[in-house]
This record gives C-alpha cells, structure tokens and sequence, in this order.
C-alpha cells in the first residue's frame, strides 16, 4: 500500500533583471555638510533680497496721492457734534478737496476710499450675512444669521444682515480745471462675485427700511449681480485700515502739477466711532497698488539667511579642525 505523496513544493523563482527591471533602483544621497550647508543658505538670502528688491522697485513706480476728509468737509460750528450733523438729512453734506498730482499718472487711474478704525473682521459683524439668499431668489427668507438686520415691514431684507448694512455711501465727483473726469465704476467687483456669488435673479427688497439706516441704499430695479458697491463692500477687510476700490478713470492721462478738484459728498457716518476717511488716487504696477510690506518682508528674510550663513562659516573657520578616520582612537 503506497502512501500519498505530498504534492512537489513550488519554488519562487525571483524575476530576471532586464534594462527595464533592474532589480535595484538607483539612488541619490546627497551628504549635507557644512558647507554645502552654507552655500544654500547663501543662495536663499541673495535671491530673497533680489526679489525684495524688485518688490520695492515696482511699489515705488506707482503714483499715489490721497487726502483725508472726515474733519474738513464738517462745519467749523459742528466739530463738537458732527454725529448729530452727519444724522441730519437736511444739512448739505458736500464739500470740496484739492488733490495736486505729484507726478504723472498714466490711466487706468484707480479711485478707493479708505477707511481706518473699520473691523470689517469682527466675527459678529462678519458673520451677519446670508450667502444662499445672495445668489438664490428661492432664499430669500434665509435670514437667520442676518439679526438684526433680517426683516422689516413685514418680510425678509435682501440683502440681509449687517456688512450690507452699512454699505459705504460718500460719492466722489472728480475736474480737472473745467474738464470733469468720467468715473467708470464698472468692473471693480470679482469676476467670481458677478457670476456666481450674487444672483441675477435676486432683487433688493425692504433694504434699509427698518428705521435705522446704516448706510448706502440700492437699486432695487437692478439684480445684486449689477450692484458692484455692494460687492466691493462686502468683501470683508482683515485690518482696521482698509481701501475699497470705487472707480476708475480710464479716458485721460494726469500730469505732474495738476489739481484735481474732488466735490466729496460725506454721507458715511465714521464719527460714531472715530473713524477716518480717505479718498485716494493711485496707478498701478507689476504687483497692484503701492505697498513695501511685500518688499521689505523678502529684504528681512534675505538679511536673516546671510546672517544665518555667517555664523556657520565663522563657526566653520574657527572651530576644530576635522579629525582623519584613520588618527580617531580605536573604541573598546
């Protein structure tokens, strides 16, 4: 009687190595020493600080000149008590400013209006907003995180909520000599915004009808994807000082001594909270508008790399020199 036999044991055979599976991968493993070390660090800084310096080669191409006018355009008699004064519906709210172009100024010349003291960036205030009723005509009453300003007369606020609110309302009227200088105020809004995030079926309704009026008013013929001051205004700044952009004049080139003559309407109760206001002329360039930070940032880093770099080499020449492997004591 013969036993089963156990069935022959397989045996892996490993694969061939060909040009294409080699088998083994090659590898590169740089060894970081010192100097190589600093060679990188070195190189970090000097292409920092270049770039900072093309940061602040472009900031400094951009022509600029702004003038505040939150106390000027307040009668003398009225400093004391400019909130009653700017609550009053029947004062004249205008007011003239010079502005003297410092050098030229090549168009599109961008108009903004800046505010200081604004936190735009407090949770509450930036919270009190509803999305889905900007862009949805079906959610209108989506009002929930609008309070206080989520209704009145009866029906919902489109839009709600208190950053549209307080749209910014002061109006600026700009001559040259006797020539007055068209205001294109179209386009200042994110593309983003005028497609998608406001609707072009949704309608202001019952905006700044609850009593107390915050601020600027709106079309309630025009959709919200037409009202570009309210899109500018709604995207909230992260600083107490912040520009807007209001418009821009694109038909003619400003010369170095010019005078533009603003006609500035003050509308815009600041003087609540001892806010200020600005109305600011200003080209731009490469990287927007006139700003060091970005520069300055990039000078500080490179500074601190090739200081970083110094040291090791300083530490690298004056340290002990490196022991032969063949001269190191034998461990035991």
């Amino acid at each position: 009687m013969q036993l089963d036999q156990a069935p022959p044991r397989m045996v892996r055979q490993p694969p061939q190595r060909t040009a294409t599976n080699p088998g083994e991968l090659p590898a590169c493993k740089p060894i970081l020493t010192l100097p190589i070390a600093i060679a990188v660090i070195a190189s970090v800084g000097i292409i920092f600080i270049l770039i900072g310096l093309g940061c602040i080669a472009s900031s400094n191409k951009v022509v600029e000149v702004w003038d505040r006018y939150e106390t000027a355009c307040i009668p003398k008699n009225m400093h004391n008590n400019a909130v009653a004064y700017i609550q009053n519906p029947s004062e004249d709210k205008s007011c003239t400013k010079v502005l003297k172009v410092p050098k030229d100024m090549k168009k599109p010349i961008y108009i903004y209006y800046q505010l200081d003291r604004f936190y735009q960036n407090h949770r509450r205030y930036a919270r009190s907003r509803s999305i889905r009723q900007l862009s949805d005509p079906k959610m209108a009453r989506d009002t929930r995180l609008c309070k206080p300003e989520a209704a009145a007369d009866g029906g919902a606020i489109v839009p709600c909520g208190l950053v549209a609110w307080s749209m910014f309302n002061d109006t600026y009227s700009f001559a040259r000599g006797n020539d007055t200088l068209a205001v294109n105020k179209r386009g200042i809004s994110w593309r983003s915004d005028r497609n998608c995030l406001f609707g072009k079926h949704v309608y202001p309704r019952n905006f700044q009808s609850s009593g107390l009026i915050g601020g600027g008013t709106l079309d309630p013929s025009k959709p919200l994807s037409e009202q570009e001051d309210l899109m500018v205004w709604m995207r909230t700044a992260a600083l107490p000082r912040f520009r807007k952009l209001y418009g821009r004049i694109d038909q003619v080139d400003l010369r170095a001594g010019d005078v533009v003559e603003v006609t500035v309407m003050n509308n815009y109760n600041t003087y609540s909270f001892g806010g200020r206001k600005a109305v600011v002329l200003s080209t731009a360039g490469a990287l927007g508008g006139k700003s060091s930070f970005l520069g300055r940032a990039y000078l500080v880093g490179g500074a601190a790399s090739l200081a970083v770099a110094l040291l090791l080499t300083l530490l690298w020449l004056l340290g002990p020199a490196p022991v032969e492997p063949s001269l190191r004591p034998e461990r035991r």
